[in-house]
């Protein structure tokens, strides 16, 4: 029987822990109330595929209290511009700063909020990864949203040079439920959770900033820098984004959370599920059997667990049962996950 060792082979999503505030936030881009001054930034973002080290520094705080989830990114920027003032058009058209929120970890049923400099948003609800077919719906708007923006430096201003830009968001628990099967906050408990910046090289038309283009005409494209690395050009694959725990402690004390083992065991089934894709764009049928996707027994964390495969008329499953609780984890033809105990 072959084996192999899935574990060594992941770079692990990045974790924060967001503590509990009993203070007032006063959302006005600036970030300088008391609760966030008593807790610290994420580590600098990096490029979207985990190596390079972007031009310039970005970092985020969260804190949350019974109302809202709260949120501040300070973002290094020379040149702060904006050009796009109309609620849900493509934001990250402009520079911009990007918020990606799961809180069931199973890749569905997911939010994507974006901002640029101008404090314009857009706010959606994606029933679906890109990868699979289902519905966008755009139309879906945070209720009760509080954001705002602080320049330091002026905007859309070429004669001199900025030292960057701040956000501030307060996202309604409330609103978030609509995609939280538990319907609750999360205290003491994790959700999946990523950042991104959006990044242009610019170029001035009579003093008004836009994309830079090319000899050609096209469009240089963009910079991707986000929180926790995807590995790959493309944020919506969720199972890589980072890990955001909820303590219920105040900020200024200090905890430790690890990613539970069982996570480990998801990460592997996200990775036959492309497998299985792979197979299908290559065969043009599902494969149905686990040892042409991959080795018959893998060991995460030291422990061997067996993969199994099962297909019907409308797909397949993939399960794998947990070394470490005993509890089995199920990935379906669409990506959707499952535990069942």
């Amino acid at each position: 029987m072959s084996s192999n060792l899935f574990s060594q082979n992941l770079k692990e999503p990045r974790l924060y822990i967001a503590y509990q505030t009993f203070d007032s936030i006063k959302v006005d881009g600036i970030g300088n109330d008391p609760a966030w001054e008593k807790v610290g930034f994420s580590q600098d973002f990096i490029d979207i595929e985990g190596e390079k080290t972007p031009s310039f520094k970005t970092n985020v705080k969260m804190v949350w209290d019974e109302k809202y989830l709260y949120f501040f990114a300070k973002m290094e920027e020379p040149h702060v511009w904006g050009t796009l003032k109309q609620r849900d058009t493509v934001i990250f058209y402009n520079n911009d700063f990007e918020i990606f929120i799961d809180p069931d970890g199973d890749t569905h049923n997911y939010m994507e909020f974006e901002m640029n400099a101008l404090n314009t948003v857009w706010d959606l609800f994606i029933v679906k990864p890109y990868r699979e077919r289902a519905p966008i719906i755009d139309n879906w708007d945070i209720k009760g949203l509080k954001s705002a923006v602080y320049v330091k430096g002026s905007l859309n201003d070429p004669t001199d040079i900025d030292e960057g830009w701040s956000v501030e968001i307060a996202i309604p628990w409330e609103v978030m439920a609509e995609a939280n099967t538990h319907n609750r906050i999360p205290k003491s408990d994790f959700w999946r959770i990523n950042f991104s910046r959006v990044n242009w090289d610019f170029q001035l038309d009579n003093g008004t900033y836009s994309r830079k283009k090319d000899e050609n005409g096209k469009f240089l494209p963009e910079y991707n820098w986000v929180w926790s690395p995807q590995g790959v050009i493309n944020m919506h694959e969720p199972e890589h984004w980072g890990y955001v725990y909820f303590s219920e402690k105040e900020p200024g004390t200090r905890m430790d959370f690890s990613i539970p083992k069982d996570e480990r065991v998801k990460w592997l089934l996200y990775n036959l599920y492309r497998k299985q894709k792979t197979f299908y764009a290559e065969h043009k049928k599902w494969a149905t059997k686990i040892e042409d996707i991959s080795a018959k027994r893998t060991l995460i964390e030291g422990e061997e667990v067996e993969p199994q495969i099962e297909n019907h008329l409308s797909g397949w499953n993939i399960s794998v049962k947990s070394p470490f609780t005993g509890d089995t984890y199920l990935i379906k033809e669409d990506g959707d996950l499952i535990k069942i105990k």
